[in-house]
């Protein structure tokens, strides 16, 4: 990697850290573009070059969170070789996940109501979709018998939500 892509890297990274510091603290709806910049070392004109408002910082926030997790779920599920390692794996995975980055889910469910707003369910869908899929591939191969997917996959999925909200 060049200088100048490193030098891009750490500045995209600059503002997405900031901006989780201060969506944290204060709400995404009462901050400004100006205070995530304020939280920066970078001149105001250089959050322009990598994000067009504060709407699509959150989203970017949002969707590299969940899809790094949603893959390390997915892996987790469809190598594990009985419903406990599915199971136990998978809540271990996402619990490690909480508490690894305690700041982004506590301002994922603080600004929750927005989030859903923006994506219409469809962030959370990936996980819930690649939830369904581990499930449905764990019942043919036999960790699981065979039973509604949907509704396991709703079961299991917010129970997750909510111990995750409680760890948070």
């Amino acid at each position: 990697m060049s200088k100048r892509e490193q030098n891009k890297l750490a500045n995209r990274e600059a503002i997405l850290a900031a901006a989780l510091k201060v969506f944290w603290k204060r709400g995404y709806e009462a901050v400004t573009i100006r205070d995530i910049i304020r939280a920066t070392h970078l001149a105001s004109g250089t959050f322009y070059n990598y994000f067009p408002d504060k709407e699509t910082l959150l989203k970017a926030l949002v969707e590299e969170r969940f899809a790094e997790l949603t893959a390390r779920l997915t892996q987790v599920r469809r190598n594990a070789e009985t419903l406990e390692q599915f199971l136990h794996g998978a809540y271990s995975t996402a619990f490690a996940e909480v508490a690894a980055h305690p700041d982004f889910y506590a301002t994922i469910f603080r600004n929750e109501p927005i989030i859903r707003a923006f994506y219409s369910d469809a962030v959370m869908g990936v996980s819930v979709r690649a939830l369904k899929a581990d499930l449905t591939d764990a019942m043919k191969r036999g960790l699981l018998p065979e039973m509604d997917s949907d509704y396991l996959t709703t079961i299991l999925f917010s129970a997750g939500y909510e111990l995750a909200r409680m760890l948070t």
